[in-house]
């Protein structure tokens, strides 16, 4: 969702074995063969937990359940937007992989120590992507019970 050049965004480190996680090899105009985490804008009235499943889902083709998060991030994009980034740690509890989206040329699991060695060109955002990646590194996460579930008013 864009608001005033401000643009919300869920993103999820898919893990496993507790040290590996799922990257996706973006091929988008702005972000030509760009490693990131499977992520995308929050939608108009969207539950942002509901949101991070969603975007896993069309990305990935797996279904997730959301365990932590690392926390929110704040930075300017590639595109000149303000991004309000919610970040997510998740495991893979169904579907198959399925990189049928357009924009996802590749993917692959990594180990958090491989991930932060990656160049800085090689990613998306890459100061985030190292933030986040720290983060898991060092067990800097918080329960997802700090997002409560959206309220209809």
């Amino acid at each position: 969702m864009t608001q005033n050049g401000i643009v919300l965004v869920v993103s999820v480190s898919i893990i496993k074995n507790n040290n590996e996680v799922f990257i996706i090899k973006e091929n988008k105009p702005s972000d030509i063969n760009k490693w990131n985490f499977p992520s995308g804008r929050i939608e108009k009235g969207e539950d942002i937990l509901v949101a991070a499943c969603r975007e896993v889902k069309e990305e990935t083709g797996y279904e997730v359940k959301l365990s932590k998060t690392t926390g929110i991030y704040n930075f300017i994009s590639s595109t000149n937007h303000q991004v309000i980034l919610f970040h997510f740690i998740g495991e893979v509890i169904g579907g198959s992989l399925n990189l049928e989206e357009s924009e996802i040329i590749d993917s692959k699991w990594i180990t958090l120590p491989e991930l932060m060695k990656l160049e800085n060109q090689e990613l998306r955002n890459a100061g985030v992507i190292k933030q986040i990646t720290e983060a898991l590194l060092s067990q800097k996460v918080y329960p997802i019970s700090f997002f409560k579930e959206q309220i209809s008013i």
